[in-house]
């Protein structure tokens, strides 16, 4: 198979190139009924846009959704959903002097490997280009999952090189400290810690200033998901959460709850303990009094926050000479053109939102069909 689909309940299918005419999403299994229009498509796409501050890509695309398929008088029909995002601003000359050389990082020998040839424009397929229209799935998703439990998921940047934000509680980082600034102006960096963010972008000027990049953490916290989402062994929650990051482009390394934090502690502290919550005229709720599992035991939600971390390894194209070969493996030197991020993880944030959220619609989606009892 050629691993354009990722779901099962809820189903994406996504084709398009960094440089072709554009992308398109195919999203099966969403329910009738979901008021959905293309501007309540437009704000998380205008998240993940190049061109959207001065420590990203300048390339400019408006990213303007156009569904295609799925959606009647402002609500979904049931049927497959189909969504369209045009590429307008594509240079593919400026790879036209690197077309026969591999760029160090970036997939161009292995899709040679693979496919006995590759779209040299921007890195094709395996551009991060790809993404909006994930995002686009995942504004759906996240509907579903707010119309189904008052799901949320909200991501942002944890670390970016040595700076590392101070986030005392992270399910209480709300979208708005995300996206702005104590004083109202906009977070390009996407740090809650305003602090920390102005180091971070004074930072990521600095690598630009020296043609390098800097990777760095982003952290998604999903509330509201009830206990019992996930499948025993193979389909556990979390190991398609790690798959969903896994899958974006420039992932590295991918952990929850405490992560490798377990390896120093011992059974007795890194154990939740349970407690009950007594509620008047219900079931008593049962809860942990610390989160280090991440909300997820078994890789079954246990209705805690659900906490993850991504590792986004820095930009691989760089305006500076690298050593390199060519397809023929003479050796040579390169010196890519074109634009590109200084620093990834301000735009990737929508990006891992999208892919959880997509991943929660999933298992609800999964849930109901199962006929099995009420998630607590």
């Amino acid at each position: 198979m050629p691993g354009d689909s990722f779901g099962h309940a809820f189903r994406i299918s996504t084709a398009g190139e960094s440089h072709g005419p554009g992308n398109v999403v195919i999203i099966e299994g969403c329910p009738p009924g979901l008021a959905l229009t293309e501007a309540d498509l437009a704000e998380d796409l205008a998240r993940r846009r190049p061109g959207q501050s001065h420590i990203v890509t300048p390339r400019d695309e408006p990213d303007q959704p156009e569904i295609l398929a799925g959606v009647f008088d402002g609500q979904t029909t049931g049927t497959a959903i189909a969504i369209l995002i045009r590429n307008t601003d594509q240079r593919g000359r400026d790879y036209a002097d690197i077309k026969d050389k591999y760029r160090p990082g970036h997939a161009d020998y292995t899709y040679d490997a693979k496919y006995g040839g590759r779209d040299y424009r921007g890195g094709g397929r395996s551009s991060a280009r790809e993404t909006s229209v994930r995002v686009a799935a995942g504004v759906v998703a996240k509907r579903i999952i707010a119309s189904a439990f008052g799901g949320r998921v909200v991501g942002y940047v944890r670390q970016i090189g040595g700076i590392v934000a101070e986030i005392a509680d992270p399910a209480a980082v709300t979208l708005d400290q995300v996206e702005r600034l104590p004083t109202g102006e906009p977070n390009i960096v996407r740090c809650p810690d305003a602090g920390r963010a102005a180091e971070m972008v004074a930072l990521i000027e600095q690598v630009r200033e020296q043609r390098d990049s800097i990777g760095g953490v982003a952290e998604v916290v999903a509330t509201g998901v009830p206990a019992g989402l996930g499948e025993p062994v193979f389909d556990k929650l979390k190991a398609d959460l790690a798959k969903a990051l896994f899958s974006l482009p420039a992932v590295l390394g991918v952990e929850y709850g405490v992560g490798f934090g377990a390896a120093t502690l011992r059974g007795s502290e890194n154990n939740d303990l349970f407690y009950s919550t007594a509620q008047v005229g219900a079931a008593p709720r049962v809860a942990t009094r610390s989160n280090r599992h991440g909300g997820m035991l078994g890789g079954i939600s246990s209705g805690m926050p659900i906490v993850l971390r991504a590792v986004v390894k820095p930009t691989s194209s760089l305006p500076r000479e690298q050593e390199t070969v060519t397809r023929s493996g003479e050796p040579t030197s390169i010196s890519t053109k074109g634009r590109h991020d200084p620093c990834l993880l301000p735009r990737f944030v929508p990006m891992a939102e999208a892919m959880v959220a997509i991943v929660l619609a999933d298992h609800w989606l999964r849930w109901r069909a199962s006929g099995r009892s009420t998630p607590r």
